[in-house]
């Protein structure tokens, strides 16, 4: 690419997996031409009609919060914001286990210097619409049988592509997460590729 290619990434705050995944599109971003955006999807309303554990639901009850916040604080100052305000948040929840609650999602707001005010969505429907619309604009391309992270990226033809993953642990560094960005887009580019798969072994590493 001669000009920084738009990588659309479609995150919830609790997800770890969705962190790392961040993290390594960072990364790309230094070492090679992308501009990468992020947008809110919720792991909540994929979940919401689904049979899941006590244990799951609960934690689906309380990640309602941090998404709702973060389409308040998106429409107050615009989409660019939702860059610092997930690394403040994800930063607290994931490195810092913090227990998600107003108190985190409060500090984070500071941390980036934004109303405290905007808290107070987190116990609010009001930004319910708006959430499932940006929630939806990420799932469409790829169904609803993944989660998070999804990323859209226009493929090797020019033509849009959106996938789920990749799902890795460290966030590779370097030259390794270009390497892993530059097979990733080649193997989703490819027409009629759907999976390559393994069992997870290890829990999500925060380094």
């Amino acid at each position: 690419m001669t000009a920084p290619g738009v990588v659309d990434m479609w995150f919830d705050p609790i997800c770890p997996w969705a962190w790392l995944t961040s993290r390594w599109l960072l990364e790309v971003e230094r070492i090679r031409q992308l501009d990468i955006r992020f947008h809110v999807m919720s792991l909540s309303v994929l979940n919401q009609d689904r049979e899941v554990s006590e244990s799951y639901r609960a934690r689906m009850d309380r990640a309602w919060a941090p998404v709702r916040v973060c389409i308040a604080a998106e429409q107050k100052y615009g989409p660019a914001v939702l860059r610092d305000l997930y690394t403040a948040l994800g930063t607290r929840i994931h490195l810092g286990k913090q227990e998600i609650g107003p108190e985190l999602i409060t500090a984070a707001l500071a941390d980036v210097g934004l109303d405290p005010a905007l808290v107070a969505a987190g116990d609010s429907m009001e930004y319910d619409t708006a959430l499932r619309a940006s929630h939806d604009a990420g799932m469409e391309p790829v169904g609803l049988d993944v989660g998070t992270p999804v990323i859209h990226v226009p493929g090797l033809d020019g033509h849009q592509v959106a996938f789920f993953g990749p799902v890795v642990t460290p966030a590779p560094k370097g030259e390794a997460a270009g390497r892993l960005w530059d097979g990733t887009l080649l193997v989703a580019s490819t027409p009629g590729f759907f999976e390559l798969k393994r069992t997870r072994d290890i829990d999500p590493i925060f380094d």
